[in-house]
């Protein structure tokens, strides 16, 4: 999760908010975090618990799951990137 200041908030308010659509950004005041700033969208489905993404121990990870990691640390260990073509 990125952090910004709310000084950075006051003068790129731009940037904050275009980090902010994509993931939730802390937002900082005297090096403390305060804020929390997030899409309505992100908002909505964590508050209504709809939201798809969960986190697995690898011993848990479904078959699907461990079969699409295994290839991309396949594809990784031969030095290919994430985004290369099978």
């Amino acid at each position: 999760m990125r952090q910004f200041t709310t000084g950075d908030l006051n003068k790129q308010i731009g940037d904050v908010t275009d980090v902010a659509s994509r993931e939730p950004v802390i937002l900082t005041r005297h090096n403390k975090p305060r804020f929390v700033l997030m899409s309505y969208e992100h908002y909505q489905r964590m508050r209504s618990g709809e939201d798809p993404r969960r986190a697995h121990h690898i011993s848990e990870m479904p078959d699907e799951h461990a079969e699409l990691f295994g290839e991309a640390i396949e594809r990784l260990a031969r030095g290919e990137s994430y985004d290369d073509e099978p």
